[in-house]
Order: structure tokens, then C-alpha cells, then sequence
């Protein structure tokens, strides 16, 4: 049995958070003085990020991606407070795609921490845009029609691991496509994409629920009325995604995304890059060479302008949406807790006796006047990564601690 004295953030009371195995067994009422209540960690349903491309110079659509690099990422995305994701894999080769989905496949299956915390895969692209902007920093010369063949190389590599696709309306195949894409049991998204309305509307009709990072991977100039905005911002039937890092939407816009779609229809995701966790620096891909700013911005190198994804962690977003939404951090936690399970069918997660004690463990203190994310422990299905740096067994590198659950 392990415990944890912690602040629920949906009460805001101490309480003493009681572990064996994989399961809740308790959790007690304390009485404390606000002095100390107010330096207990909050605790919270483990945070779920639908949309992660790799971290630190590894990408989880890599030609060269290997089992090791799986296990790397996602105790670093553990260390960050995130307690499931699906791995993305960007527009690439038919071969780097089946690579990657049969290397995170392999990761699972001889790692603990990644089964716990890897339910699926997303696929994002090569069915996109190939316009300038709709496109974003995916490479033009590997976006193609879509295939239900190759959809099945996809889950044939991934053992069935792929369970959500984004696409956009207009590609060749794309709306033939969506009905099998959901009857299969994947959640279909619409993302980067320069479709008019009436397309937005067919692919929702068809079974599209989702709108991956909306605001982003669209063109930099829409038409005022027909546009890819208004028939997702419209439609009850999509939730939207939204990259709230402060760089890939202005405050704005968020807020009226937030009034459209309401905290049920709306997900947070960092979207984060594989150079995200990087030093600042310019780096070099086969797509197109990027450079990781001071101010943390990932960029297309030679500008500043143009991002090329994001540099910023799940519990990042949460803060920055937070701060200009103004809402109650319990509301908005549950916009990258619960609301992506439930987009996905994954069983929720509470923290109540008797649940799976899978939970994030944080602080969130003003900094200069703006809340900034400290993550302190991660518990997935009872595995427990703590935040802190520890000194590891190799060429003097920092590692986080993981514990596994008493047998």
C-alpha cells in the first residue's frame, strides 16, 4: 500500500490517497490548517493527450524509430503529468507509417508504463491538404489520396492500434472512406484541410467528430462566409481540438471557440513536436529545417512567422487556457482529462475508491501573474513517475524514477 496526502482539485480538500496495486483503496478526509492545504500538490484524473508527435529530437513517425525511443518519449510525457496519449504519426512514407505504428506495437507489448499509457494511435495525414498553409509543415511530396488499403497495412502494422485519422473532406477518397473509417470503430477527425462548408458538412454527415487543432493547418486568408471555421464551430455533432500554448491561436479566438463549442465539445492538446523538450537551435528534417526559439516557439527556419508545431507540454496548455478563459482550472482540466476519453470510448477515470488509480499529482503557483505548470508525480494504472530529475545510471543523464505497483 502506498499513499499520497494531497488538494482534490474538483473539492479543493485535503485527502489521503490510498494505492495498492492498480486500485484506489482509499481515500480519507483530512482536516488542515490552510497554511498547510495550501502546499499540498493537486490531484487530479490523469490527463489524456490525443495528439503527440515524439519529444527531445525522436518522432513517432521516424523511419528509424525504434522500441527504445517509444519507452524515452512516453516516461518523458509521464514526467510532463500526461497519463495516456496516442502516439501521432505525421504525413510520411506508406513504409515510415507501418514502421512506426509496428514500433510503438512492439513498445507495448514489452513495456508496462506504455501499455498502460498508450491505448492507440493517430494518424494524422497523409490524407490532407496539399495546398500551401492547409498543409502545414507536412511534406507535400508524401500527401496522398485516401485508400482503405492502406488503412488496413495501418492496422495490420499496429496490431489495431489505430484509432483515430485525420483527413481532410476534399481529398480523393476522403468521404467515400469515413463511413468504414468509423464503422471499424476509428475516430474520424477533419484537420488541415481547405474544404468549402458543404464538404465540412458531408464529413461530419459521415461520421467525422472531431476537428483536430481547429484555427491551425488552414489557410493563412479564408473566404469571410464559406470557410472551414463556421460549419465546425456550427455542428454539435463535432468536437473541436484547440493548441492553447499561446502561440497557435491568439486569446480571441480560443475564448469564441470555447462559446461554439462548449466544455463538452472541446479538447485541449499540446500537439507537441518531436522538438519539443529540444535547446534552443535550428535543426534539420528531410521536409524542412526548423528552428527551436528562445522563447520556445518552433518555427520554419529563416522566419518567424510560421510555426512548425509545438514546443509546449499538455499541463502547459491547461495553464496558459486557463489564465485567459478564466473558468474554474476543475472545468478546464476535464478538457484534456475526461473529454478526449469520452471522444475516444475509453473507460473515464475518477478519483474515488475502488477506480484505477490512474492520476496527475501538481502545483500551479502565479508566476509574475500567470499560472505556471509544475508537475509533481504521475500515477497510471498504480505505476507511479515522479517529476523530479534523479541521477541515473548513464553518461551522467537525469532520469525519471518509475515505480512499478506491488505484486
Amino acid at each position: 500500500m502506498k499513499t499520497w496526502t494531497v488538494r482534490r482539485l474538483d473539492t479543493g480538500t485535503a485527502v489521503q490517497i490510498s494505492v495498492r496495486q492498480q486500485v484506489i483503496q482509499s481515500l480519507l478526509p483530512l482536516d488542515l490548517p490552510a497554511s498547510e492545504l495550501d502546499q499540498l500538490p493537486w490531484a487530479a484524473p490523469g490527463l489524456f493527450d490525443l495528439q503527440l508527435n515524439g519529444y527531445r529530437g525522436i518522432w513517432f513517425s521516424s523511419e528509424s524509430l525504434t522500441a527504445d525511443d517509444v519507452e524515452t518519449v512516453i516516461t518523458d510525457f509521464a514526467r510532463q503529468g500526461i497519463s495516456g496519449c496516442l502516439p501521432t504519426l505525421i504525413t510520411n512514407s506508406r513504409e515510415a507509417i507501418e514502421h512506426g505504428l509496428s514500433v510503438i506495437r512492439a513498445a507495448r507489448d514489452r513495456s508496462p508504463l506504455v501499455r498502460a499509457m498508450v491505448p492507440g494511435c493517430h494518424v494524422e495525414g497523409p490524407w490532407i491538404s496539399l495546398e500551401n498553409g492547409p498543409r502545414g509543415a507536412h511534406p507535400a511530396g508524401q500527401v496522398r489520396a485516401a485508400e482503405w488499403v492502406e488503412l488496413q497495412h495501418w492496422q495490420q502494422a499496429a496490431g489495431g492500434l489505430v484509432r483515430l485519422v485525420t483527413l481532410a473532406p476534399e481529398v480523393p477518397g476522403a468521404l467515400d472512406i469515413l463511413p468504414r473509417l468509423v464503422a471499424s470503430g476509428v475516430t474520424a477527425a477533419i484537420g488541415h484541410s481547405a474544404a468549402p462548408a458543404s464538404l465540412i458538412h458531408q464529413a461530419i454527415d459521415r461520421g467525422a467528430t472531431l476537428g483536430t487543432h481547429l484555427g491551425n493547418g488552414c489557410a493563412g486568408m479564408v473566404p469571410r462566409h464559406d470557410n472551414v471555421f463556421w460549419p465546425q464551430l456550427a455542428d454539435d455533432r463535432l468536437s473541436c481540438s484547440i493548441i492553447a500554448d499561446g502561440w497557435h491561436l491568439p486569446a480571441d479566438m480560443l475564448r469564441c471557440i470555447l462559446r461554439c463549442k462548449s466544455l463538452e465539445r472541446l479538447v485541449l492538446t499540446c500537439d507537441v513536436s518531436g522538438f519539443g523538450g529540444c535547446a534552443p537551435g535550428r535543426y534539420h528534417t528531410p521536409a524542412v529545417d526548423v528552428e527551436v526559439l528562445p522563447d520556445g516557439r518552433i518555427v520554419v527556419a529563416g522566419q518567424t512567422q510560421f510555426l512548425a508545431g509545438s514546443g509546449a507540454t499538455t499541463g502547459q496548455c491547461i495553464a496558459h487556457f486557463h489564465a485567459i478563459s478564466q473558468l474554474p482550472l476543475a472545468d478546464i482540466w476535464k478538457l484534456a482529462s475526461s473529454n478526449p476519453r469520452r471522444l475516444l470510448k475509453l473507460p473515464h477515470v475518477t478519483l474515488q475508491e475502488g477506480a484505477e488509480a490512474t492520476f496527475t499529482l501538481f502545483h500551479l503557483p502565479a508566476i509574475n501573474g500567470q499560472p505556471e505548470w509544475q508537475p509533481v508525480e504521475t500515477l497510471i494504472r498504480g505505476i507511479s513517475i515522479v517529476a523530479q530529475q534523479q541521477q541515473g545510471p548513464d553518461s551522467g543523464q537525469m532520469r525519471p524514477r518509475v515505480d512499478f505497483p506491488e505484486t
